[in-house]
């Protein structure tokens, strides 16, 4: 179930289509046990589309080529004034962030960086990640670009964008009867 479809406005329209799905690396064998490999199989493709639904890396995925795990989760909430963008990136500075209009498209970008440690930590595990990450959004028809405003406070960068009024007075209700 491709759960975009879901909102009314498919804000990620343009994110998705820089994620090419990959083709599948397995090939089918010809022997007794073939019904099962192509069963295996089936279910690699199956779970490899629902984890990029929701993110995360697939499958094939190498541990250096991991970009669905440092992807920022955001909220997106609609009221009558405007949208409110809420974007979850702790451990990042704001001087590591930056938010640009491509055309009706905004991008959000960050780095979220390393903490330096002395030769004489000795670490044991090491779960966090780090390194360079995008956000894509379509903005709505109905969204003012030139009056987008954003703020940063512990760990959320908070965007505002204000909808046109236009938009609004050609909104109405249908009774139902």
């Amino acid at each position: 179930m491709n759960l975009q479809k879901l909102s009314p406005w498919n804000w990620f329209k343009s994110e998705n289509a820089d994620t090419p799905t990959p083709p599948s690396s397995v090939e089918p064998r010809r022997s007794e046990l073939s019904p099962f490999m192509g069963m295996h199989q089936e279910l690699d493709r199956w779970m490899d589309s629902v984890m990029r639904q929701f993110g995360m890396p697939s499958l094939e995925s190498r541990v250096g080529d991991l970009p669905g795990l440092l992807q920022p989760r955001l909220d997106i909430a609609e009221h009558d004034s405007e949208y409110v963008i809420s974007v979850e990136v702790p451990g990042v500075e704001e001087k590591d962030l930056s938010i640009s209009l491509d055309d009706h498209r905004l991008v959000i970008e960050g780095e979220k960086r390393q903490e330096s440690h002395s030769k004489d930590n000795k670490l044991h595990r090491i779960e966090r990640s780090y390194g360079r990450f995008q956000r894509v959004l379509d903005l709505p028809g109905d969204a003012k670009a030139e009056d987008i405003k954003a703020s940063f406070k512990n760990g959320i960068l908070t965007i505002r964008v204000p909808r046109s009024e236009q938009a609004k007075a050609a909104r109405r209700e249908i009774p139902i009867q």
